[in-house]
């Protein structure tokens, strides 16, 4: 036990008919367990940019992401599904606030891949912002934005587009979380004959990784998990399509994949 938050990566709209993430997290503010949460959004953002006649482009799973679709990124992101995830947990009785990496200077980052466009790697994280939330009693709610750091050049202060599933490494880096949940909408990570593989510790997963076995959206989750466990105990890939998941998780019970420091 570190003492720091848990950190939770959630999708930017709901895993399924079954899942009950909110509520859980309702449920565990109301136990008196400090919660930091990340959200996506990628389905929700490929929408609009349809509507608006732009066609989604990845490169190696990142979004490329231009100034027209930085825009959307921007309103979705922290508008449409920060503002609806922080509503509907008042709803079911819990207290949250939502922002982005960009509030209170929370992320800063710096473009590395120029290709990409206006997408960032994260170069320095502030936690002062989210421990006055987490201290008020209130859950942040985080969309994955960050500022461009102001080095002089032409991006200085410009709002970046940045994976979740990197922010929530990231922040569980900096808090030295207790530990890092990614509610997944698969069954945890897969070996190279598409079986489970409930166990593993960080050497192990650093090989998987490496090996190439590991592919698409897991990606980045493992990458997420490694960096989280340079300084966190324990971190847990599950499937959030099912009910009481987080709880499980949380329990012991899940039946995702745990990936423990030590090793």
């Amino acid at each position: 036990m570190t003492g720091g938050p848990i950190v939770v990566k959630i999708g930017g709209s709901t895993l399924g008919s079954h899942d009950t993430t909110l509520k859980d997290l309702v449920t565990l503010q109301k136990q008196g367990v400090k919660m930091v949460v990340v959200h996506g959004g990628g389905n929700v953002i490929s929408q609009w940019m349809q509507r608006q006649g732009i066609p989604p482009r990845f490169v190696d799973g990142l979004r490329v992401t231009d100034a027209a679709s930085l825009e959307i990124v921007v309103a979705v992101l922290t508008g449409l599904i920060n503002k609806e995830l922080v509503s509907t947990l008042h709803q079911l009785g819990g207290r949250a606030i939502g922002i982005s990496g960009i509030d209170g200077g929370l992320l800063e980052a710096r473009i590395e891949k120029p290709e990409l466009g206006f997408v960032g790697e994260i170069s320095r994280v502030n936690g002062e912002p989210l421990q006055a939330i987490l201290e008020g009693g209130y859950i942040p709610i985080i969309a994955p934005l960050a500022r461009h750091c102001d080095d002089g050049s032409e991006y200085s202060g410009s709002p970046l587009n940045i994976n979740g599933d990197t922010v929530a490494g990231e922040l569980a880096h900096a808090l030295e979380a207790e530990r890092l949940v990614f509610l997944t909408d698969v069954e945890g990570i897969l070996d190279g004959s598409n079986r489970l593989i409930s166990r593993l510790n960080r050497r192990r997963a650093s090989i998987l990784f490496q090996s190439g076995v590991v592919r698409g959206g897991m990606i980045p989750k493992l990458s997420a998990c490694l960096r989280a466990l340079e300084r966190s105990p324990i971190a847990n890939v599950v499937d959030g399509r099912r009910p009481e998941a987080l709880l499980d998780c949380l329990r012991g019970t899940s039946t995702g994949t745990t990936i423990i420091g030590e090793g």
